[in-house]
């Protein structure tokens, strides 16, 4: 099972956080235990990110660039180890953004293995 969270949300649980973001978040001290693993080479590139401006008409187009993306190095091998810590049971996506349902996480949760 894959959950979104935001990372100044307050931890609730011990399933595993991964922050899959490219930048590190603000406000967040490294070492605060908002997240297990930081995965920065699964995120969307800067030019992506820019590009879509988390407009809601564009996330179609926006879903389909990441996962070309998501097919190339280093973005490749980053989702192959979110697979393998997804494999393992329950695991939380952990971004900055404020709109989860309509951010990368979305694409994310459709490339790992259901549980």
């Amino acid at each position: 099972m894959v959950r979104f969270a935001r990372v100044y949300d307050e931890r609730t649980d011990e399933t595993p956080r991964v922050l899959v973001d490219r930048l590190w978040p603000r406000g967040v001290a490294k070492g605060s235990g908002a997240f297990d693993e930081w995965l920065r080479d699964v995120a969307p590139s800067h030019e992506l990110r820019r590009w879509y401006g988390h407009v809601a008409d564009r996330f179609p187009e926006f879903a389909a660039r990441y996962r070309a993306e998501l097919e190339t190095e280093p973005a490749a091998s980053a989702l192959a180890r979110l697979r393998e810590l997804a494999a393992g049971g329950e695991v939380t996506l952990v971004t900055s953004t404020k709109e989860l349902e309509l951010s990368h996480l979305a694409v994310l949760a459709e490339e790992l293995p259901a549980g």
